[in-house]
């Protein structure tokens, strides 16, 4: 092979690569734009899309989303590779413990990630609260999530109301949205 082909075979490679990078980002950042998510930040209050996924907890089994109506839930959409995941874990725990006698559930959704490293995150942050795997990542596109973590408040009609937080519950950065998120969902706010 001559050097100009050697020169031009790399060139061609090396824009296939950023192509493919380019399509990557592209996908990160739209793929999966819409769902719910979607129809919140365009006004309205969504029904909660319904899923049905093994729990990764201590309680096994499956769990439907739909049999959590009548209660206010927060979904937390997380992995156990996520770094922000692991800096909110403890905060999602302390809301749980500190709503749960009024009637608000978290949820996690570990999705895109093995099983197993799920449950290892569930016992290194000791979280009690339900947490359930999508390793393939079929409830993401339904939801609207576009990254991890990523969290909804569920009101007890089973609608998804308040704001998205996208990315880590930062207290110093969210915290009114959080707390706000929680009382619309319990019911205490309009």
């Amino acid at each position: 092979m001559t050097g100009r082909a050697k020169t031009v075979g790399q060139v061609i490679a090396v824009a296939a690569v950023v192509g493919l990078l380019v399509l990557l980002g592209w996908k990160l950042a739209f793929g999966n734009g819409g769902g719910a998510s979607a129809e919140l930040a365009g006004g309205g209050n969504p029904v909660a899309p319904d899923f049905t996924l093994p729990r990764i907890d201590a309680e096994g089994g499956d769990l439907t989303f739909a049999s959590l109506k009548g209660k206010a839930v927060v979904v937390n959409f997380w992995a156990s590779w996520c770094i922000p995941c692991k800096d909110e874990a403890p905060e999602l725990q302390a809301t749980y413990e500190k709503y749960r006698d009024q009637g608000l559930v978290v949820l996690g959704v570990d999705a895109k990630d093995f099983k197993q490293d799920g449950k290892r995150f569930i016992k290194r942050f000791g979280l009690t609260y339900p947490n359930v795997n999508d390793g393939k990542g079929s409830t993401l596109g339904k939801w609207g999530v576009r990254g991890f973590p990523e969290t909804f408040f569920v009101d007890r009609d089973g609608r998804i109301v308040g704001e998205v937080i996208e990315g880590g519950i930062d207290l110093e950065r969210n915290r009114e949205r959080y707390a706000e998120g929680i009382r619309i969902a319990l019911g205490d706010a309009k």
